[in-house]
């Protein structure tokens, strides 16, 4: 499998007995998987089929679907409201002693909201099931043209990934040989200043200040962050290759990659190291936003 991002955007059409349909879908990043669809009037009946069909293709994403059916053909059909009819003539009468007026026209009557009524004729039972089929056959269609262009989109994210994973690898193998990570030149540059601070006062206790440097000297150490980093980096990886619904792992593994780079940065005691510290703090921050298109 390969990986797909979140964002997307996929049409179909069709035609079926009298009526002409039409499906737009588009999606983008969501936390979890979030269908909103927009039906015209009385094509309620499709609402589960459809959802059923977008949580088997997608996992992830927040998706938009609307759909236009016109039905056309139909002999048109006019109805009269016989009950507003009769309201509005007795009306008419209770009105008729107490108000000086012209007799009610038909023109009149008809033109009164409600009285008339223009519509299709009725359409068969098998003619409406059989549209709402193809309109349901025709957003799996378009659902899976969506899927399609999320992965060819997934896949340019996958080759993005993997080159910044590889950034953080260099510079993790970078800071690893640093001179001035080494114990050794730790323990000399703590020996020197301690020095200098028993030369100003015999007030310091000299072995207390060699067991306090050695203790720093440990505290200074990055080889457990660099160890993380490289499993991460390596766990990402897999990640990738594997392909699918990954996202929210890949995430996890941004958040924990950054917290190795917050650590590193803090402990670091050289110029050289920080300076790695913050170019691996930008790598992993670019890492994480590309991740967050990834389904």
């Amino acid at each position: 499998m390969t990986l797909s991002s979140m964002t997307g955007f996929a049409r179909s059409h069709g035609v079926s007995g009298s009526y002409a349909w039409a499906w737009e879908v588009k999606s983008v990043n969501g936390k979890g998987l979030d269908l909103r669809l927009r039906f015209p009037s009385g094509w309620d009946a499709i609402e589960g089929p459809v959802r059923a069909q977008a949580a088997g293709r997608l996992a992830r994403g927040s998706l938009q679907a609307n759909l236009t059916a016109e039905r056309s053909g139909a002999v048109p059909v006019v109805r009269i409201n016989a009950a507003v009819l009769d309201a509005v003539l007795t009306a008419l009468k209770q009105l008729a002693p107490r108000i000086e007026a012209s007799p009610p026209t038909l023109d009149g009557l008809l033109a009164l909201k409600g009285v008339m009524e223009v519509g299709d004729s009725e359409e068969r039972e098998e003619e409406r099931r059989n549209a709402e089929a193809a309109v349901t056959a025709g957003f799996a269609e378009a659902v899976g043209a969506l899927a399609e262009m999320r992965q060819r989109e997934g896949a340019a994210l996958g080759r993005v990934l993997t080159a910044r994973l590889g950034e953080i690898s260099a510079l993790a193998q970078r800071a690893e040989v640093v001179p001035g990570r080494r114990p050794e030149a730790i323990r000399a540059r703590l020996a020197e200043q301690i020095a200098t601070l028993l030369a100003q006062s015999e007030r310091f206790d000299p072995d207390r200040l060699h067991q306090e440097a050695i203790l720093i000297a440990t505290k200074a150490d990055v080889r457990e962050e660099l160890d993380r980093l490289a499993a991460h980096v390596a766990q990402a990886q897999l990640l990738i290759g594997q392909g699918g619904p990954v996202g929210r792992r890949l995430d996890f593994l941004a958040q924990e990659l950054n917290r190795e780079a917050n650590t590193l940065c803090a402990k670091a005691n050289d110029v050289e190291l920080t300076n790695i510290g913050l170019e691996l703090k930008a790598a992993v921050e670019q890492f994480r936003e590309q991740v967050q298109n990834v389904e």
